[in-house]
């Protein structure tokens, strides 16, 4: 048998709930309006190309050369720099980059990054590491001592972005011979109006890396980075004094092996001294940073260095603390020992 009142509920219940939803759909329908006042009206040509609406900065017909960038991201009044190795540079100090070659263990990144470098020199034109590797590396220790740089494979916008990303503070792109290489460069690392790095997230925004520094990451950002071109060829040296006026390069980079490769001679050679001294003109005639090798670390003014690496300071370190015992193990006259020492 039916049951009369249950069906009469049933049949009220779905009433009420019928009369909810035409409620809650009028109330959208009445607030969806004013949710985008100045959307462009459903199905019809809104002519934004031409006219700009009511209010905007940028009037008149939309032309992208003459575009008055917005304030939302301008930093703050007054804000400092809060990267500890662009604050050197900027001092006249001599800032050093301790190479890292491997990043599959964090911890012997972290031990490099505190080791007393300026920043990490984290190899990726001659190594295998992933930016998944390099990323866990960075991660595990973002507050030590050296700040976390980079020296990309070439110039390219995935390359450059994804170390930024990843959260680097130094950037070095190798291999820079044109003019147009260094602007693509500032081009893709800088964000808006001074480059086209687009703001895609990534650990570098992070509270825990450098989303919490004074002022906000994205807004500081172009302020505290450090981009280091490498002039490394024959074709760079002749477009050296163009390629360090460029701005937003911070320092220019004389590659003491690859400038040796290229022209075919070695250090102390004339020629080879030559290759060097033009690179050194053109950063001091731009009021730019030259960059080396540690070995040069007293010559006339070359202020940053790329030191050696992660094996090379354990090496270091172990002679120093073993001293006099350093290697005085005996060499056995039979076993695999024999010949290995």
């Amino acid at each position: 048998m039916i049951d009369l009142r249950r069906g009469r509920y049933l049949i009220a219940a779905s009433f009420a709930g019928a009369v909810l939803g035409v409620a809650v759909w009028q109330a959208a329908a009445q607030q969806a309006p004013n949710a985008f006042p100045l959307a462009a009206p459903a199905g019809r040509d809104s002519n934004a190309k031409a006219v700009a609406p009511p209010g905007a900065v940028n009037q008149g017909p939309f032309d992208m050369s003459a575009w008055k960038y917005g304030p939302v991201f301008n930093a703050p009044p007054g804000s400092k720099i809060w990267n500890p190795a662009k604050i050197k540079l900027m001092q006249g100090g001599k800032v050093v980059g301790g190479t890292v070659t491997g990043v599959v263990d964090p911890n012997t990144y972290c031990a490099m990054a505190n080791g007393g470098y300026d920043f990490t020199w984290t190899e990726m034109q001659h190594s295998p590491s992933s930016w998944d590797a390099v990323g866990r590396a960075w991660r595990t220790c973002p507050n030590a001592k050296a700040v976390p740089g980079v020296r990309i494979a070439y110039t390219d916008e995935q390359e450059i972005q994804h170390a930024l990303d990843t959260g680097a503070l130094v950037l070095v792109v190798p291999t820079v011979d044109t003019v147009e290489e260094a602007r693509e460069v500032v081009h893709w690392a800088y964000f808006p109006p001074m480059g086209w790095r687009s703001q895609g997230g990534g650990p570098a925004f992070d509270p825990n890396m450098w989303g919490s520094v004074p002022g906000g990451y994205r807004n500081t950002i172009n302020d505290n980075l450090v981009v280091i071109v490498m002039i490394e060829t024959l074709e760079g040296l002749k477009n050296a004094d163009e390629i360090a006026k460029v701005p937003g390069i911070t320092a220019v980079f004389a590659a003491s092996g690859d400038l040796g490769n290229f022209s075919g001679f070695k250090q102390g050679d004339p020629d080879y001294e030559r290759a060097i001294n033009i690179v050194h003109d053109a950063a001091i005639k731009a009021g730019k940073r030259l960059c080396g090798p540690f070995a040069w670390k007293d010559r006339p003014d070359f202020t940053c260095f790329q030191a050696g690496n992660e094996a090379a300071a354990i090496a270091r370190g172990a002679r120093a603390e073993l001293g006099d015992l350093a290697n005085t193990q005996p060499k056995p006259e039979v076993g695999p020992f024999a010949s290995a020492r």
